[in-house]
């Protein structure tokens, strides 16, 4: 991955709209949940990847752990973000992992779907 992109803080401030969008879904690009792991460096953040179905872009959240209670801060298993909060995946084996994970959670979830 070339880009680190985040659209939050560490302490859970989003800065997406409540539908998670980031303008028209015209506009913008679907990804998909396709990575959820603890940050190694800090102390109780969770990193969310979502991935475009081909892998080739990604789009990167870092949470607080106790930012995820409550319905206001649901997990969602799709988005659609605008094209300047998306990087691009150059390593071949992780593109082949999110695009076969993203692919997964688009087949088996709707995007609104929290998970």
């Amino acid at each position: 991955m070339n880009a680190d992109k985040s659209d939050s803080t560490a302490d859970g401030t989003d800065s997406t709209t409540d539908s998670q969008t980031s303008g028209d879904e015209d506009d913008g690009i679907p990804v998909w949940l396709v990575e959820r792991t603890y940050s190694d460096d800090e102390l109780n953040l969770i990193i969310l990847v979502y991935a475009t179905e081909d892998g080739q872009r990604y789009h990167r959240r870092e949470r607080a752990l106790t930012s995820f209670s409550g319905p206001a801060r649901t997990t969602r298993a799709g988005l659609i973000v605008s094209p300047d909060q998306v990087g691009t995946v150059d390593d071949p084996e992780t593109r082949a992992r999110y695009a076969d994970e993203a692919s997964r959670m688009a087949a088996s979830h709707d995007r609104d779907d929290s998970v």
